[in-house]
């Protein structure tokens, strides 16, 4: 199937909503431990949901009503200011301490080139028309070494968050730190609990991170890790809803607990545009998570290099010496690593079509990152 450079532009032109300030961010609260639940990405948006606490409000007087009012107009209009997307700056590589990262250095160059190259032909798009915060929701920040992180669901995130966690002296090591800990624990900053300025400063000034991973083998990835084991969450919120949808004569026990969902059944799920149940972030694409070009990230790290990629970022902003990325499986570490060899096992089970239709999904990641095209 060929790609045109109008299908490009109105992918990236519609995986935007439309943009909306929140009543008040001046008042928004810079909560520092503040994680929203995102597992299901709906359409509901930040300024609905502090519109409708605003709509409770009674009481205020006329005068502090059209304070609010001017304050968010000048908010507005200084956003409109900002120059988007944020200007690519050189990495400052007065930390790294050896000549053994050059050809790390050398590729690094090269992917940072390679998006913003992409991005400058394809985006098509000068301005954000997603909501702000909903933007930048995905990005964890850690104040010490300025470091923003964009976390993509299954290309090393659990491991990346054991390190913010390192950073920020919340933990001496990271090979003491469980999954529940690093996910649940709520120890991390997001930069969507920041208010406008906080944002726009820390996006300017902060080195960019941002780790890939072929859409393939991610999309493999998650769905043996939330179906092929106990799940108490995507069992009964998804599994139930793809079982009821698209297995014909689904038995009464598969229908109550939504256990042993199919690859297959999962992606018709995937590509069906009338989903029985929203999308989540571990197969979401990665476009659409952190927004790579609208936020021009200064360190592009792929999971297939993902030790030597993570293990070069720690030298450029100074990480302690002993600080080495992770390298063991965070969860069901006695299965099998997802590669090349067991997507092929999963894709032999579709047909021609539908792996074609799993590539047209993510082919914008693909596109974006340089990623192969995989053969269907």
């Amino acid at each position: 199937m060929p790609v045109t450079r109008e299908k490009i532009q109105e992918h990236i032109t519609n995986q935007n909503t439309k943009f909306h300030l929140p009543e008040d961010p001046k008042g928004k609260k810079e909560n520092l431990n503040s994680e929203r639940p995102t597992r299901v990405l709906t359409e509901t948006r930040h300024s609905q949901r502090e519109d409708q606490s605003l709509g409770k409000t009674t009481g205020l007087p006329t005068t502090k009503l059209a304070e609010k009012r001017q304050r968010t107009k000048t908010l507005f209009k200084k956003f409109n200011e900002m120059n988007w997307p944020l200007d690519i700056r050189p990495l400052n590589k007065t930390l790294v301490q050896d000549n053994k990262w050059k050809k790390t250095d050398e590729t690094q160059e090269k992917r940072r080139s390679f998006l913003q190259e992409f991005c400058k032909k394809y985006g098509g798009v000068s301005r954000p028309q997603s909501h702000l915060f909903h933007m930048v929701s995905r990005i964890y920040v850690e104040d010490k070494h300025k470091i923003l992180y964009c976390e993509v669901p299954k290309a090393g995130c659990s491991n990346w968050k054991r390190i913010l966690m390192v950073l920020n002296g919340l933990a001496p090591s990271t090979y003491n730190i469980s999954h529940d800990a690093v996910h649940y624990g709520k120890h991390l900053k997001k930069l969507d609990g920041f208010d406008l300025k906080g944002i726009y400063t820390r996006l300017n000034t902060y080195t960019k991170a941002v780790f890939v991973r072929d859409p393939m083998e991610r999309l493999v990835s998650a769905f043996r890790d939330k179906f092929e084991h106990p799940n108490s969450y995507y069992h009964p919120v998804f599994g139930k809803a793809i079982i009821k949808k698209y297995r014909p004569n689904a038995c009464e026990e598969a229908l109550n607990n939504g256990s042993g969902v199919q690859f297959k059944e999962f992606i018709h799920y995937l590509l069906d545009s009338h989903r029985p149940v929203g999308m989540d972030i571990h197969w979401e694409k990665v476009s659409k998570l952190c927004y790579p070009c609208l936020i021009n990230y200064d360190f592009v790290g792929k999971f297939e290099t993902l030790e030597e990629d993570a293990n070069y970022f720690l030298q450029l902003i100074g990480a302690p010496k002993e600080l080495k990325f992770p390298n063991f499986k965070d969860r069901h570490s006695s299965d099998e690593r997802t590669n090349a060899q067991v997507v092929r096992q999963y894709l032999k089970d579709l047909t021609r079509t539908e792996r074609q239709l799993i590539y047209d999904f993510y082919y914008l990641d693909y596109l974006m990152f340089n990623y192969t095209t995989p053969f269907l």
